[in-house]
């Protein structure tokens, strides 16, 4: 086939190397808006799970890390409830909808039931229950398991503390966050579940590790490919939860 001037072939493709890469967006720095600002910007335009969350109907790019994690360790299952703590604005919540078929889109009967809990108010998601809760309150796992109609097959969370800009101080501070899920998990996980959490590599997560593998029969820890390359986070899979803790432990 022959090209045109332009080194495109008749049908508009280019065929050579540089034309074969996909055009990257970018964004001028504007005046008033920092630099770090427009990096951020420039990274979301780019970004392909940005533009696949967008174009399958997703809240967000962290729908395609749950799908992944779900993918290695099918915790996602019919039937199961599901607590998603911080789970603003929602994507982690439709992919569980989805993955537990709790709408029966896969026929058959309509099953599962996703919890969402955040301190912010959320916009609805069909089939799933959704609730303004700090999930560090004294009773906030009697609550989930009032409305869960029992105790929870999986507790997730993808929460991250707010940013401080000194990467060891928010890396004790996420850790400090993904423990204190722990304990709640502990508190509302039926034997045999699963507790998924995003953590930020750095040094201190040892002592959770540890938590982690007194309670489950097995630990993992795994960056999954939608995770960011130059991002620091990784998420723990802890699975067979053993149930209540032994007191001399």
């Amino acid at each position: 086939m022959g090209k045109t001037p332009t080194g495109k072939t008749p049908s508009g493709k280019n065929t050579s190397g540089r034309g074969q890469r996909e055009l990257k967006v970018k964004v001028k720095s504007a005046r008033g808006r920092k630099l770090s600002s427009t990096r951020w910007l420039q990274r979301q335009l780019n970004d392909p799970y940005v533009k696949r969350a967008k174009a399958e109907g997703y809240r967000g790019r962290a729908a395609f890390k749950i799908m992944e994690l779900d993918d290695k360790y099918r915790f996602l299952v019919p039937g199961a409830r599901i607590v998603d703590l911080g789970a603003a604005p929602g994507g982690w919540c439709q992919v569980a909808v989805k993955r537990c078929n709790v709408l029966g889109e896969r026929g058959g009967k309509a099953v599962g039931t996703i919890l969402g809990i955040d301190l912010q108010e959320m916009e609805p998601i069909a089939g799933c229950e959704l609730h303004q809760l700090d999930f560090m309150e004294d009773d906030a796992d009697l609550k989930v398991k009032e409305w869960l109609g029992g105790k929870a097959d999986v507790v997730m969370s993808d929460m991250a503390a707010a940013s401080s800009g000194h990467k060891q101080t928010d890396h004790l501070r996420i850790i400090a966050l993904c423990e204190a899920a722990a304990y709640f998990a502990f508190d509302v996980l039926d034997e045999g579940g699963t507790f998924v959490a995003k953590v930020l590599a750095g040094g201190a997560e040892g002592e959770l590790q540890k938590l982690l593998k007194q309670r489950f029969t097995k630990v993992a820890n795994i960056k999954p490919p939608s995770s960011r390359a130059d991002s620091s986070e990784k998420f723990v899979v802890a699975t067979g939860f053993k149930g209540e803790a032994d007191p001399e432990e």
